[in-house]
């Protein structure tokens, strides 16, 4: 492979001076910049101030120390359409119009219905410019569901989710346009997409620093394939742990059409994803921070599911679900507990760990209010901004989680305790967990607890709406 210099480096990134806002603080407060940053398939335990002891995660872990960290916080599901859906509508999995992952010929995936009120819509009608920059998945080109057609004012990425599996793919899209990548031309290996997006999105920022704006940041890594420019290894992990080589699709119909390459040493290449997101991150701060946006800025960070096992990954070499059992596809909290960071610099309590348990659909309830747009719509969320302040905070009644691929999964979590059922199209099996003192889920509890299996059957079964497409 061509060996890669990270034109995207950050020499700056560890200086201590912040910026302030140049506005009135009546004008800095009234529309904050939101940035929203979502990595793919990233596990609970990825990052250093989760836990994590193999891989370099220092802007990530430094930014966390500037807001508060979440140890119970959900994704929407476990894979990425319905999590993503359920975090831009703000609606469970039971509720929302994708459910699961489905493909549409000869690129894209099933489209949010047109008029689905989004968190796009939310912004764009309290006056804030939006991007999205990276992974798309919620309609094909030109569909109702395009970005261009969800009132995203510049995107730039990957619209098909099938595609972002390749890093290096020969295009990728800016709004409506197709922008053909001529150095990936061929098999060959002339430029990363993730820099390219990681490129424009800063580009967003220093377009739009003198306007509100929400940029939503659907990073590709550190989903499969495992690869990463030659630089990322080199620099930190070549070496350092043992490997077994993974043989892949590296020609044929699956190459760059959604097949994983072979990769000689997975542990590194996955370690050296994560860090290459953390230097990303870093980028981002660092950019507000030069433009003097830090203080009148909220940024999120968080992952869209659990920790993937395709293209030869081993989540539990780095411990990615850290104690929690399960990964992608799995409903136990390995595959749906994320790492989430929220910052607001003088608005957010600085080094604070919260154990308040939220979920993807809570979001937009959230920035309804702080952006005081009114909702207009029945949500399943609810606001978190007292707990991003300090203040006391409602909590759910209970969290709603379905899986729609092999023979379906359901879970329902009410307070400590967690029904999960399995194989719900082929003969239902039912494990009970009490999360309290049981967080790894080892001890299924559902002969001893009927009553309790019971309850929460009920409210699985009602908190659904049925649905022909994704029919349980």
């Amino acid at each position: 492979m061509m060996n890669h210099t990270f034109y995207l480096t950050l020499p700056l990134i560890g200086a201590t001076v912040l910026y302030s806002c140049n506005r009135t603080e009546k004008q800095c407060y009234a529309k904050p910049n939101i940035i929203f940053i979502l990595a793919d398939d990233l596990g609970y335990g990825d990052f250093g101030c989760y836990g994590q002891e193999k891989i370099q995660t220092p802007f990530i872990d430094a930014l966390s120390e500037q807001g508060i960290r979440f140890t119970r916080s959900y994704s929407g599901t476990t894979v990425s359409a319905p999590s993503r859906t359920c975090l831009i509508t703000g609606l469970h999995s039971g509720h929302t119009p994708i459910r699961g992952n489905y493909e549409v010929a000869p690129e894209g995936q099933m489209s949010l219905p047109q008029g689905t009120p989004t968190i796009f819509k939310m912004f764009k009608d309290a006056g804030y410019v939006t991007g999205a920059f990276g992974k798309w998945g919620l309609g094909a080109p030109a569909a109702e569901g395009a970005p261009e057609n969800q009132y995203v004012d510049e995107f730039f990425g990957y619209n098909c989710q099938r595609l972002a599996h390749n890093y290096y793919p020969d295009h990728l899209w800016h709004n409506n346009k197709r922008i053909d990548l001529i150095t990936n031309g061929n098999g060959a290996y002339g430029v990363y997409a993730q820099d390219t997006i990681q490129h424009e999105a800063l580009k967003f920022i220093e377009n739009h620093k003198d306007e509100s704006f929400f940029l939503y940041v659907p990073s590709v890594l550190p989903h499969a394939e495992l690869l990463v420019p030659d630089d990322s290894i080199s620099q930190k992990y070549d070496g350092l742990f043992p490997e077994t080589p993974y043989k892949g699709c590296d020609n044929g119909h699956g190459f760059r059409n959604g097949g994983y390459c072979s990769q000689a040493k997975p542990h590194a290449t996955y370690a050296a994803m994560v860090s290459r997101f953390d230097v990303y991150v870093g980028q981002i701060v660092a950019k507000i921070k030069e433009l003097g946006l830090y203080d009148n800025t909220m940024i999120i960070v968080t992952s869209d599911n659990g920790p993937h096992l395709e293209g030869g990954n081993n989540p539990d070499f780095f411990d990615s679900n850290g104690i929690y059992r399960g990964y992608k596809r799995d409903l136990y909290e390995g595959g749906i507990r994320i790492p989430t960071i929220i910052v607001w610099n003088g608005k957010i309590k600085q080094n604070t760990v919260s154990d308040f348990a939220f979920a993807f659909w809570d979001y937009y309830s959230t920035f309804a209010e702080l952006t005081q747009i009114p909702i207009n719509k029945k949500v399943d969320g609810i606001s978190i901004l007292p707990a991003l302040f300090g203040k006391k905070q409602k909590g759910h009644d209970y969290f709603y989680f379905e899986f729609q691929e092999s023979s379906g999964t359901q879970a329902v979590i009410k307070e400590n305790w967690k029904l999960i059922k399995l194989n719900v199209r082929d003969g239902a099996i039912f494990e009970l967990y009490d999360l309290k003192n049981d967080s790894s889920e080892s001890i299924n509890l559902a002969e001893k607890e009927p009553e309790k299996v019971h309850e929460l059957t009920k409210i699985m079964n009602e908190a659904r709406i049925p649905d022909k497409k994704w029919e349980l």
